[in-house]
């Protein structure tokens, strides 16, 4: 069964199925564009390990520490007090509190190398949410972002996420719900930004080679569905509830129509 909604499933967003939906898609893109760009370049899935110890960082991106409760006191009778006289000995007791230890997050991306020289052609990154909120995590993928932006390889990155800031791009006003970003080595600094909202369909999109080769394609509407139905969102899925991170106004009666429409929510 397909998913009620036309692109971006709004649901999938929700901390419990994201980095499922993350993982899956990423398997996805990988073997839909191995068949396209073989025996020149593999395309191979690596992982980048963030450790998060920022105690301040108030959005998520650490681990707090924790506020120690009440002391718990107690009156006792010390031995060394004179004999005849009467005193008490407040004794704080020790409480389990919280420290900040470095959270490792594992986050999978995506590079197209080529064969004979192992070089890495393309990245391709689908965002997190430890890569858009404030915090460690945001600073370390912004500086790899701009590392390659600065380099001969090529960047699709894909948000499929609501909340929290946009990825940086320059003298542009566009405001979107989601959007893919392709980036050229040899076209930069200008690239091609596919951006559309929760009412428009996913998008088709080319991933950048060497300029000399076919460009292999990446039809997200049809990877999109494959995985929803393989997961089993259909019946996973708690529509009668609203999505995590909620939507607008305009959107969320939206949303409510179209769910009832397909008799996953009650009218």
């Amino acid at each position: 069964m397909p998913s009620p909604f036309p692109g971006m499933d709004p649901y999938l967003e929700h901390p419990d199925f994201w980095q499922e939906t993350h993982n899956r898609l990423i398997v996805a893109i990988a073997d839909s564009i191995m068949p396209q760009i073989r025996p020149k370049y593999e395309i191979a899935i690596d992982k980048r390990i963030y450790e998060i110890t920022d105690p301040n960082d108030s959005n998520g991106d650490s681990l707090l520490v924790g506020i120690p409760d009440v002391a718990i006191k107690r009156q006792s009778n010390s031995p060394d007090v004179p004999t005849g006289s009467v005193a008490t000995l407040t004794i704080a007791l020790p409480t389990t509190v919280k420290v900040p230890i470095p959270e490792k997050i594992k986050q999978a991306y995506l590079e197209v190398r080529e064969m004979a020289t192992k070089q890495v052609v393309t990245a391709i990154e689908i965002l997190s949410p430890v890569n858009k909120r404030s915090g460690e995590g945001r600073i370390t993928y912004l500086k790899k972002r701009q590392s390659i932006l600065g380099s001969l390889t090529n960047l699709v990155e894909i948000d499929l996420l609501r909340s929290w800031e946009l990825m940086p791009v320059l003298n542009s006003s566009i405001q979107s719900d989601y959007r893919v970003l392709v980036s050229r080595s040899d076209r930069r600094p200008f690239a091609e930004l596919y951006a559309f909202n929760l009412r428009d369909s996913l998008p088709i999109f080319p991933v950048p080679l060497r300029e000399e080769d076919v460009e292999p394609i990446v039809n997200l509407p049809e990877l999109f569905a494959g995985i929803y139905d393989r997961a089993g969102y259909d019946y996973r899925i708690d529509y009668d509830r609203e999505p995590v991170p909620s939507l607008s106004e305009e959107n969320l009666v939206w949303a409510q129509e179209l769910l009832q429409e397909t008799g996953l929510r009650d009218n």
